[in-house]
């Protein structure tokens, strides 16, 4: 990259900046906005439940989306955009932390490396989704490419996936964790189990299952889809510490993912990922502004409900090539000798969105 190309993708930062302004009002509108519907859906599922358990589901789908829009007023807290005050925002992405099954500052910690080494080659492992080159996946011993395998199968990533994150993994702190992070995590696990128990008190465990599942599961379903796509589509960004570049990371190695309007309100603009991960301050209202006030921004990698669907495919990085492949394309290089040098795997991890 030339000197004067470096310069023009690192004003871009600037052209965003306008619209990193917190808007207090229009904070407080989403959260009302969001938590209200999530509150009357969950509501109409719990009553709906005599009628029918097809009816449930038919609130307990959208409820899932408001948990997706809960999600991202947690998200942005974790960035401190949502309000100017940091207090304001710790208590409210605990809260919303507590309503998505994500503890706040443990995922705070882990998203905040993600932005920091998005489509680093050498920074992988933490806050992103297990990402294994050709090379080394040819180098791995056969254990560890059945395990990538299965890691990697869309029954397992978005089947399991929600399961093991939401419910499992984020009830456990990370090693090294600091005393902060670690009292956030026991919180909000003791809040969840006190608000659970409250609402099982209030309607049986059973009904209480029947409604609260579904939602856990689609919302989790989602929100995993979201953060895959975002990050693995064709004509994605990867590279080495020595030629990586933050700007180059957020504008060709995250994607705009054009969703219908509901379905972008529904979550909170996040399609708007390549203007997130330039300015992560930039509240997720403003996301949409920032796009189309920036011309060069809208040259990203546009993918839609459609096209995303291709990324179901992608299973290796080829550093060669620039590119994704399959597991089928990897067959004919399985017959080829391994290539000398090849990397460490950095360690998987289901991590969001």
């Amino acid at each position: 990259m030339t000197t004067k190309q470096t310069s023009q993708l690192s004003s871009l930062k600037k052209s965003v900046a306008p619209y990193e302004k917190t808007d207090h009002k229009a904070s407080v509108r989403q959260l009302v906005n969001t938590l209200g519907p999530l509150l009357l859906l969950w509501a109409a599922a719990y009553f709906s439940l005599e009628v029918s358990y097809w009816l449930t589901l038919l609130f307990a789908i959208p409820a899932a989306g408001f948990v997706i829009r809960t999600f991202i007023i947690f998200h942005d807290c974790c960035h401190g955009s949502f309000f100017k005050n940091r207090k304001a925002n710790d208590i409210v992405g605990t809260i919303t932390g507590v309503l998505t099954l994500v503890p706040y500052r443990q995922w705070k910690h882990s998203h905040s490396i993600h932005h920091a080494g998005s489509s680093n080659l050498d920074k992988r492992g933490i806050g992103d989704i297990w990402i294994m080159t050709v090379d080394e996946y040819l180098a791995a011993k056969p254990l560890k490419r059945l395990f990538y395998r299965i890691y990697r199968n869309p029954l397992v990533m978005f089947g399991l996936g929600p399961i093991a994150v939401f419910l499992i993994q984020y009830r456990f702190n990370a090693k090294g964790a600091r005393r902060k992070e670690r009292m956030n995590t026991y919180l909000t696990n003791v809040l969840i189990v006190a608000l659970y128990s409250l609402m099982i008190w209030a309607i049986g465990w059973q009904a209480f299952l029947l409604v609260q599942l579904p939602i856990v599961f689609v919302s989790g379903f989602l929100g995993i889809w979201l953060f895959y796509v975002q990050h693995q589509f064709e004509d994605t960004y990867f590279e080495h510490e020595n030629e990586w570049s933050y700007v180059m990371a957020a504008v060709e190695g995250s994607s705009y993912y054009k969703l219908p309007k509901l379905l972008q309100w529904i979550t909170g603009n996040i399609g708007f990922h390549h203007v997130h991960h330039l300015s992560p301050k930039v509240p997720n209202y403003n996301l949409e502004l920032a796009h189309n006030a920036t011309p060069p921004l809208q040259m990203a990698t546009t993918i839609t409900i459609g096209t995303s669907l291709k990324a179901l495919h992608f299973r290796l990085w080829d550093e060669e090539n620039k590119k994704f492949i399959s597991f089928k394309e990897i067959k004919a290089k399985l017959r080829e000798p391994i290539s000398a040098g090849s990397m460490n795997v950095s360690r998987p991890g289901f991590q969001n969105k």
